[in-house]
């Protein structure tokens, strides 16, 4: 087919043709046509001529052979062809493409210059010759770029090394020798020298083209090299977003990625390089996109198994996907809020949350994204606490639990997941029980009876272990009540000069009791029972004893007085006999002291020397009664018991001071040692009194006979007073 009509439309044409061929492949790259000339140069004299000859890498040509002069396209079944003008010529084989461009120079010049050998491809070692039309050159000169080129030895020939494809313009001069001339330089024009690709610039290919993620990929760098360098050895290499891939470059001019990601998306490229003749080329880049499958039936499961969980165990969450390629993004949330985010190249992924408390329960779900989020199924994740110590609070109307009143205990256990149930303990006796659906406290009331005194606790459980409180004391008191007065007499009719005892009891009430005993009103003394029961007062019988009786029983609450008894005791006409309590010697110690003692020795010793004479000893229901009495109860001031010893320093000791000797007698009353400590328990002795303080009384010795001293007795009765003190200053003293 000719393109003579439309020239170089027509070439146009078929370069585009060529250039927008898409790689397909080693195999699918076609080889470059080589345009070979004979002789092997590029440039001649006018009138000769040149045979070109179209050459692919296969072995013989097979079909049409089409050239190209620059203005002529034509195609011809000969692979060899003879021109004789000047032109660029091209050839092109049915399973080739266009050669390199062949500039072939017929020149009506008279000097040349000519490249040797042709064709020539880079790296390739040349020669320039300067080539005179007719006759011999004496000598030639040649420049690169207008310099002079240096030659080795006198040869006509210059020799260069690894010629590259540049711009480079080359010439030479040369001089000769004529008959007419001596002689003679002309200077060639410039020359380009044709330098032909060693091998083309490589194409970088992926199969598959655009690779699924999760796949293989192969990367392939493809050139050619001429049929006339075969033999050259190329290295190649390969290269991501200008990383280095693999080990490096090596002789294979392809590399297998066994599993392609998302992330190896990029843009790829290669060279070739042939290193004897350092020679690199560069593949155009190619941007390759890796394919994505994505995520589908998200999956979320829980570890233990649906989502059960006691405060302190670790949850696993674990999110998996039926489909989906490259890394993953997985996320889990709690209620709509994050929770966890983690990215691997994985179907599954887990999340774990340690130690798990009450806040982390709710609903839970995960999601799924390569390219897009997919949302799991929703699982609640409860959380169970086991019940804490519960607290113990005994809740009462007043300061004080009494007998009657109305009691709640109220337990709580402060952490817990409901339901929680209680149990309520009375010394580890069940009380009762009660629950809290909703968590919580709940109370136990009841009425108070004396048995409820004690310690009391109380258990809460929710299933998961019982936990017991402290334990909460309680003391109950019984009110005193009931009180009982008696009046115990060593006969049936009590007589002047009996010993009485006064014993008062309160047959209900909590113990310590406080316990006062009256005559007619009057207080007569106090006496405490720390352990309950009740107490006695003693006295000794007097004309003044008789009367009415009651004592009053008191243990902090409200005191409660017994009934009245009535005391009737006969006694001796005009005896001066009178009820004296237990503490009346000692305040009369403390009123008197050493000066009293004087007074009273001072007259026992007047009236011994009288002159009386003393009777006979009279038996002692003759005798006259001593004005102070003996009382057994405490000094009523210090709330003692009878027997107390400091009761026991002031109990009255009679002691005959002359006995027989005269019919007058002194009888020791009371007999007081220094109280060592504390002097407030006597608070009407001196501080400085250290020796022992007695006190007599005088008594005289009655006879049966003796009628006038009887008479004169009773006179004297009236004026003489040997009690030392009155009756109502002692109980002032007391």
């Amino acid at each position: 087919m000719s393109c003579h009509q439309t020239g170089l439309v027509c070439v146009f044409l078929w370069l585009l043709l060529l250039h927008l061929a898409p790689a397909k492949g080693q195999s699918g790259i076609p080889p470059r046509a080589v345009l070979v000339l004979h002789p092997q140069r590029s440039t001649v004299f006018n009138g000769e001529s040149m045979s070109l000859t179209c050459m692919d890498s296969l072995s013989s040509v097979q079909g049409p052979i089409t050239w190209y002069n620059g203005e002529d396209v034509w195609e011809t079944t000969s692979e060899k062809i003879t021109i004789r003008k000047s032109g660029d010529y091209q050839c092109k084989t049915r399973r080739s493409s266009f050669s390199e461009p062949v500039h072939v120079e017929f020149s009506s010049d008279e000097v040349i210059l000519q490249v040797l050998p042709h064709p020539i491809f880079e790296g390739d070692d040349v020669f320039l010759k300067c080539q005179r039309k007719s006759g011999e050159l004496n000598k030639s000169t040649y420049f690169k770029d207008g310099k002079e080129l240096k030659k080795s030895g006198n040869s006509d020939i210059i020799k260069l090394r690894s010629v590259s494809r540049d711009s480079s313009q080359y010439s030479c001069k040369a001089f000769w020798k004529t008959a007419m001339i001596l002689a003679r330089q002309e200077t060639s024009k410039p020359l380009k020298i044709q330098v032909q690709e060693l091998f083309l610039p490589p194409v970088l290919t992926s199969s598959p083209s655009q690779p699924i993620e999760g796949a293989p990929a192969t990367l392939k760098c493809e050139t050619r090299l001429p049929p006339q360098r075969s033999h050259v050895q190329l290295r190649f290499c390969f290269f991501k977003d200008g990383q280095p891939l693999g080990s490096g470059c090596n002789s294979s001019w392809e590399i297998q990625i066994p599993t392609m990601w998302m992330e190896d998306s990029g843009s790829y490229w290669c060279q070739a390089e042939a290193a004897k003749y350092n020679i690199i080329k560069r593949s155009p880049s190619f941007q390759m996109h890796v394919q994505r499958i994505p995520v589908s039936d998200v999956n979320l499961e829980t570890w233990p198994p649906g989502g059960q969980l006691i405060e302190g165990e670790n949850l696993v969450l674990i999110c998996s996907v039926a489909k989906g390629t490259g890394p993953i993004t997985f996320s889990w949330h709690k209620d709509g809020t994050s929770v966890g985010k983690k990215t691997q190249q994985s179907l599954s992924a887990e999340l774990l949350i340690l130690t798990v408390k009450i806040h982390d329960a709710g609903k839970y779900y995960c999601a799924a994204d390569n390219g897009g989020p997919v949302l799991s199924n929703r699982i609640r994740v409860t959380v169970r606490s086991p019940v804490s110590h519960p607290v113990l609070i005994l809740r009462t109307s007043r300061d004080q639990a009494i007998v009657g009143d109305l009691v709640e205990l109220h337990c709580e256990a402060p952490t817990g997941s409901p339901p929680i149930w209680y149990q309520f303990y009375h010394e580890d006796v069940t009380l009762g029980n009660s629950s809290a659906p909703n968590g919580g406290g709940t109370s136990f009331n009841f009425s108070l009876t004396k048995e409820h005194s004690g310690n009391y606790s109380c258990e809460a459980d929710n299933g998961l272990g019982p936990k017991r409180s402290h334990r909460v004391s309680l003391k109950v008191i019984v009110p005193v009540s009931d009180i009982v007065l008696n009046l115990r007499a060593p006969q049936t009719q009590a007589m002047v000069g009996d010993e009485v005892e006064i014993y008062c009891e309160a047959l209900k009430g909590s113990p310590p009791i406080l316990y006062q005993f009256y005559h007619e009103d009057i207080t007569l003394g106090n006496s405490s029972a720390p352990a309950g029961g009740g107490a006695s007062f003693k006295l000794f019988v007097t004309t003044e004893s008789a009367g009415n009786y009651s004592c009053e029983a008191d243990n902090g609450l409200e005191p409660q007085r017994s009934e009245v008894i009535t005391f009737n005791i006969p006694g001796p006409r005009g005896s001066k006999a009178g009820l004296i309590p237990a503490g009346v010697i000692g305040g009369l110690l403390g009123v008197l002291g050493l000066a009293a003692a004087a007074v009273l020795l001072h007259h026992f010793r007047a009236r011994g020397k009288s002159g009386r004479s003393a009777p006979e000893t009279p038996s002692p229901s003759d005798r006259q009664e001593p004005s102070f009495f003996s009382l057994s109860s405490s000094d009523p001031q210090e709330h003692l018991h009878a027997g107390h010893p400091a009761l026991m320093e002031q109990q009255p000791i009679y002691t005959n001071v002359n006995p027989g000797g005269s019919d007058v007698e002194y009888s020791q009353i009371q007999h007081m040692q220094p109280r060592k400590g504390n002097s407030a328990n006597s608070p009407r002795m001196c501080q400085k009194d250290k020796e022992p303080v007695a006190i007599y009384s005088e008594l005289r010795m009655v006879h049966c006979d003796d009628s006038a001293w009887q008479a004169s007795r009773n006179q004297e009765d009236d004026t003489e007073n040997y009690e030392n003190v009155s009756r109502e200053s002692a109980v002032l003293g007391h």
